[in-house]
Order: structure tokens, then sequence, then C-alpha cells
């Protein structure tokens, strides 16, 4: 099975934002609109018990969505009273979300490993985005930059499998190990980690959660 190459996975994830409703897009193609309300419900949820309550007007938190799709997190988050930005390497859906975007929410067309702005964030999170990064070397970068953009006493959030094992399940999608996350983040400050299973019907996805400590 060949992987696709990175611009390839462009190439798909534009089509396919262009393509498709906003929930499925983003979500699971294969089930219908009301299982996808469910499953970003969810997911949103299972976020929302790790970003926490803390929401004022005076001093919100800086987020940022990381692989934002056509905002649909990010927009949940902008109303709960964060300052959030989102990037994704899809022209489609970043041009979606500028359309419905608050006046302080940012949205940038980047891929992960790319993103450096002049501030850091309170929390950073990544949905179902990082196992659709086929390359090793595009896929340890990403991680790393993530990692190296949350401050000191923030949180950072990624998807993958809750399990040790890689797997490679389709020419664009590879889940990584646990280990393999513990050992990029871990030598830039963070601490112990856990898994946050979403819950949603079988699948072994969930949210990977690090504590930046130093």
């Amino acid at each position: 099975m060949r992987a696709m190459n990175s611009d390839e996975t462009t190439a798909y994830w534009d089509q396919r934002h262009r393509r498709f409703s906003p929930l499925s897009s983003g979500g699971v193609v294969g089930i219908d609109a009301g299982a996808n309300e469910i499953f970003y419900a969810m997911r949103l949820g299972r976020l929302l018990d790790l970003v926490g309550d803390v929401s004022e007007s005076r001093a919100p938190l800086r987020v940022l969505d990381a692989g934002c799709g056509k905002g649909w997190f990010a927009r949940a988050m902008a109303r709960f009273g964060h300052r959030v930005d989102g990037i994704d390497i899809s022209q489609a859906a970043i041009e979606e979300c500028r359309a419905q975007a608050a006046d302080q929410d940012e949205y940038a067309v980047s891929a992960l490993a790319d993103w450096h702005p002049p501030y850091m964030y309170d929390v950073v999170y990544s949905v179902d985005v990082l196992f659709h990064v086929m390359d090793d070397d595009a896929w340890a970068d990403s991680v790393r930059n993530l990692a190296s953009l949350v401050r000191l006493g923030g949180r950072l959030i990624l998807s993958d499998h809750g399990a040790e094992a890689d797997h490679t399940w389709s020419t664009y999608q590879r889940t990584r190990g646990l280990s393999r996350y513990r050992a990029l983040v871990q030598p830039l400050g963070y601490g112990s980690d856990q898994f946050r299973s979403y819950g949603f019907r079988n699948t072994p996805v969930g949210f990977i959660v690090f504590d930046r400590v130093s």
C-alpha cells in the first residue's frame, strides 16, 4: 500500500472539504448527518473536559486549533469565550472558516509544522489530524512544532489511538504508538500524559494530553 505524499494529502483534503458537507468533510463520510452530529458533540465534550471551564472576557484563553477543517471546533471554542487561531492545509476549509469567523478569530492556510506565530498558546489541540500525516518525518516535525507553541503551564491535546503499536490503515491514515508521542514531547518540557477515549461507538481514537511543566 503506497501512502499519499504531502501534495496528494493536501489535494485530497481540499477536494474532500469542497465536496462534502461541513460535518461529513471533517467527520465520518460513511455515517449520516445525525450520527456525525453525535460524533462532533462527543468529541467536543471530551475536549471541554480537558480545556476546562475557565473563560473570562478580560483574559480569554489563547487557543490553537491545529488542522481546524471548516472550523466547527474552533467556532465552539470562540463561543465559549476563548481567542482562537485555526490553521489547515486546505484552502477550501480556511475559506469556509473565514466566512463564518468572529472578528477576533484568525485563520490561515498552513501545515502543522510550519505555523510560527509571535506568541504562545494556553491550549493547542489537534482533532483527528496527525494520523493523516503519512510521512513519519513530517509527523514528528508537526508534533514537535505544536508542542513548542504551548506556554509553561499550558496543555497540548492530540488525537490518535490509545495503543503502543503503529499501524497503517489506508493510503491516508497511519496511527502511531503513545510512546512515540512521549519521546517527542517530553524533552520539550512536558510531564506525564493521559489518554481520554472519545467513547463514540467502537472507535479506538481519543485525546492524548500533555501538560507543559518546564
